[in-house]
């Protein structure tokens, strides 16, 4: 089952492992001071994808970009489900916690749609809202995760649709 669940989704894997690359990024923990935390890792991969789903949802008329779009979403769900068991999470924390990470998906999806729209303080509140910083940068602002995804969304607006459902994603912040 596995194999056929990798032989058919070669595209979406690939892209999934590219954000869970992005979003181990040392400077997240070091520069922007978040705690290395399983929920933040995961409100980091929301946000990463987020944008690259707002994305190729552009085109809401291309029925392969509606279905790479849900198909991607359902691995990175199953992915995270699949981590928590492994973690050692039961079926009832499971589900409860799937249902809440769903809506906060949503929630960050929104967002990354109209991100370049927001100000600054907009941002910044979207930011403290979704991670957690150590408990000793409480009083910083964000401005590393603001110029971070900045660029990353200039980034995601700049790449073609094709390339996102290639899996193609190299982005390289300086």
């Amino acid at each position: 089952m596995v194999k056929i669940f990798k032989k058919n989704n070669i595209h979406e894997l690939k892209l999934y492992n590219n954000i869970l690359f992005l979003s181990r990024n040392k400077l997240f923990y070091t520069k922007c001071g978040l705690t290395d935390t399983f929920q933040n890792r995961i409100h980091l991969i929301f946000i990463h994808a987020s944008f690259l789903m707002a994305k190729i949802n552009q085109d809401k008329s291309n029925q392969t970009y509606k279905e790479f779009s849900q198909k991607f979403f359902d691995l990175i769900f199953a992915q995270i489900e699949l981590n928590m068991r492994e973690i050692g999470f039961g079926d009832v924390v499971v589900n409860k916690n799937m249902k809440y990470l769903v809506k906060i998906f949503y929630d960050i999806l929104i967002n990354c749609k109209n991100f370049k729209k927001k100000t600054l303080k907009r941002k910044n509140i979207f930011f403290s809202k979704h991670l957690k910083l150590n408990t000793d940068q409480k009083n910083l602002n964000n401005m590393h995760l603001i110029r971070y995804f900045d660029r990353y969304q200039a980034f995601c607006v700049d790449l073609s649709s094709d390339n996102v459902l290639k899996g193609n994603l190299k982005f390289n912040y300086k």
